[in-house]
């Protein structure tokens, strides 16, 4: 694996093709917008879904954390898809989410889905965490030094006469936005003006996730 790199402030961070980044300094790993329990609240409106986000996310999170042991994780928000989502989990699932957290700093940040986090997740629940001159926080407001996530970015690229379109980074140096890390999650363009106004021009770069790499494109190189 061909490792990217996405910096923010004069830190770098490795940017892993699962859409987490990893602080190699601080042993600190972060995903964002993992949405656990999306497939069972679409069917609690009747809208069926199969039922194994959950249990997908969970594996792609545990697949991350063996790549590269953090000593922290910080959850960067919309961690479970509403505000019951964490009294749906099954017990295989809970499980799985403890053997993760064993031995490692845990730090889930509020979101917009997930505002009040209940105590019994293990780890910790904060608004916001501040390490060294990185701000991390679940809404971005395009202060320097901010990671962030809630707009789940995508890109969609010309490879060989066509376009793919995959989730991706977000990042000018000074800030970042992280794509969403959950199974069924979708994604909002890099073109949208939601990111005109965090970073204030098309001047930014979009590391976009590969199948097993990261490859760096100039946002006004996506459509």
């Amino acid at each position: 694996m061909r490792a990217s790199r996405v910096m923010v402030a004069d830190v770098g961070f490795v940017a892993d093709f699962s859409g987490a980044l990893f602080w190699e300094e601080q042993r600190l790993l972060v995903v964002s917008d993992l949405h656990l329990e999306k497939g069972s609240s679409f069917a609690a409106r009747g809208v069926l879904l199969p039922p194994y986000d959950t249990v997908a996310t969970l594996s792609r999170l545990a697949a991350v954390i063996a790549r590269h042991d953090p000593r922290q994780v910080i959850a960067l928000g919309d961690s479970f898809h509403d505000r019951e989502a964490h009294e749906r989990l099954s017990g295989a699932d809970r499980e799985a989410l403890a053997a993760l957290q064993m031995r490692r700093n845990w730090i889930w940040i509020a979101g917009n889905h997930d505002p009040a986090l209940p105590s019994n997740l293990g780890g910790v629940v904060a608004t916001e965490v501040a390490i060294g001159p990185i701000v991390f926080r679940h809404e971005p407001t395009g202060a320097s030094g901010e990671i962030a996530g809630h707009l789940h970015p995508k890109a969609r690229v010309p490879t060989r006469g066509r376009g793919i379109e995959r989730r991706c980074f977000s990042s000018d140096g000074e800030r970042a936005v992280m794509p969403a890390f959950g199974a069924y999650t979708g994604g909002l363009s890099i073109r949208d003006a939601a990111f005109a106004r965090i970073f204030g021009s098309p001047g930014f770069m979009a590391h976009v996730l590969g199948d097993n790499r990261v490859h760096a494109f100039a946002a006004s190189r996506c459509s």
